[in-house]
């Protein structure tokens, strides 16, 4: 009985002494695949970044582009456009046909 309770005791201390290196190489995958996992984060977090500026890059060149004094230049220089004058506006009222919708 002894012998047998001794062997049951012998068998564990080499199961938990066998999982100890199994615990570490264990241990050191979860570590590499940390490393790899915050490194992706950071390349995504200066993509994005980089996104962030371009659109507001973007932003600022659609408000130049868009901005009234440049419509009116370029419709005056390069389109020979003018402002019309106060006898040339015609002005349309559109009556509803059909009624009530």
């Amino acid at each position: 009985m002894k012998n047998c309770s001794e062997l049951k005791r012998n068998i564990i201390l080499c199961v938990v002494a066998l999982s100890i290196p199994f615990m570490l190489a264990l241990d050191g995958i979860q570590a590499r695949r940390y490393s790899s996992v915050e490194s992706e984060i950071e390349q995504l977090v200066r993509y994005q970044t980089e996104l962030i500026e371009n659109n507001k890059n973007l932003i600022t060149g659609i408000s130049v582009l868009s901005s009234a004094d440049r419509i009116e230049e370029l419709a005056s220089t390069q389109l020979n456009m003018r402002l019309a004058e106060t006898n040339e506006i015609i002005r349309v009222e559109m009556n509803h046909l059909g009624g009530d919708r």
